[in-house]
């Protein structure tokens, strides 16, 4: 009998809030055939999510939680100013959630900088947290990556926490979204531009099998480990691709 993984909704939740992350087998094919579907990959449930954040920000100040830690974060700034990569790129923060990375971004003198989120209020809770730390040049735009704008095109960094997990969740056909998700990233990103992705909920095999079309590995990102029954693994898989060219995974026959 084939060794089974525990359930990979458990592990997302931790790009909602910080729970606890369930260590899992490397064993089974790639693909992510055995995700359960979760509320977690719902518009419904980030909504709610969001509106309570924007809610406390106003009352009380708080930004919210920072997907995957404030460490997360700060590994990919340190990827971007490691590998020199200009102030004047064009950056796409793929799912902004509360805006904080653009925030960090800004700071450091990232000067076209573009944050979408298919929750309007992730857009409101952004927007507030952006003007309180007062940056103007910072855009946001409620926008469906699977379902993008054809002006969101030609970016030098897009940049995802969190948001592949989360569609990989969807309980209406998340197979499909998955490979929407791929044909969008081709249009928005330009070639040899960089793909940073974070995930809880795929190891760097899944990954590297998912994002085949069109970009290569260019990076793997130190991650925090963890030890169980006697063997050590990472409970997040960040990865760094490159796009080599322009890509779908419509097939011409």
């Amino acid at each position: 009998m084939a060794a089974t993984r525990p359930s990979r909704a458990r592990s997302s939740m931790i790009a909602g809030g910080g729970a606890e992350v369930a260590p899992r087998s490397r064993e089974g094919s790639p693909g992510g055939a055995d995700f359960a579907p979760s509320a977690l990959g719902t518009r419904q449930h980030w909504d709610a999510v969001y509106e309570r954040g924007l809610n406390n920000f106003q009352e009380y100040g708080d930004r919210g939680e920072i997907w995957f830690g404030e460490e997360s974060m700060n590994r990919l700034i340190r990827w971007m100013q490691k590998q020199k990569i200009p102030l004047d790129a064009s950056v796409l923060d793929i799912g902004t959630g509360n805006g904080v990375f653009l925030v960090e971004l800004a700071k450091l003198g990232f000067s076209d900088i573009t944050g979408i989120d298919y929750s309007p209020p992730a857009i409101q809770l952004s927007g507030r947290v952006i003007e309180k730390e007062g940056f103007s040049n910072i855009k946001l735009k409620v926008e469906d990556f699977l379902n993008l704008s054809t002006e969101l095109c030609g970016f030098h960094i897009c940049i995802d926490k969190g948001t592949f997990d989360a569609i990989s969740l969807d309980p209406d056909d998340a197979v499909e979204k998955r490979k929407q998700y791929v044909k969008s990233l081709s249009r928005a990103l330009k070639e040899k531009g960089f793909f940073l992705i974070t995930s809880c909920n795929w190891t760097r095999e899944e990954l590297l099998n998912e994002f085949s079309e069109g970009l290569e590995l260019f990076e793997e990102l130190p991650t925090p480990k963890f030890s169980f029954g006697g063997r050590s693994g990472s409970s997040v898989a960040a990865l760094v691709f490159q796009k080599t060219r322009d890509f779908s995974l419509d097939k011409s026959s």
